[in-house]
């Protein structure tokens, strides 16, 4: 069980990045997926979740309307589209599936950094 983050970049306040998770030795659908966020001195914290079955999803309020999270089963893969980018969503991105051991499986992470 494996998740492999990607995307991550410089960006100005205002801009567009779309992050992807990719999954390998199950099948996200099946499972409960997350992207959390953490920045230099705070708590991670999570901002998006999807639960393919029955498609629901459910956001932070600080990203509400701005953030959105999708999957591709045929690619067994979760996005982050993050637009309207503010210097505050400036953190390590990390995906997390409630698979593979009790506290779930986290990605290595993916540095996104909002700055003009």
């Amino acid at each position: 069980v494996q998740l492999v983050e990607s995307g991550g970049g410089l960006v100005q306040p205002g801009g567009s990045l779309r992050l992807s998770c990719a999954a390998s030795g199950f099948a996200f659908r099946n499972y409960a997926m997350s992207w959390f966020r953490q920045a230099p001195g705070k708590e991670r914290e999570r901002v998006a979740a999807l639960v393919s079955v029955g498609d629901r999803t459910n956001y932070a309020d600080s990203v509400k309307g701005r953030f959105t999270i999708s999957g591709d089963n045929a690619k067994n893969t979760v996005y982050l589209q993050m637009n309207n980018l503010k210097p505050e969503d400036t953190a390590v991105y990390y995906c997390h599936a409630w698979v593979g051991t009790p506290g779930g499986t986290w990605g290595r992470g993916t540095q996104v950094t909002v700055s003009s």
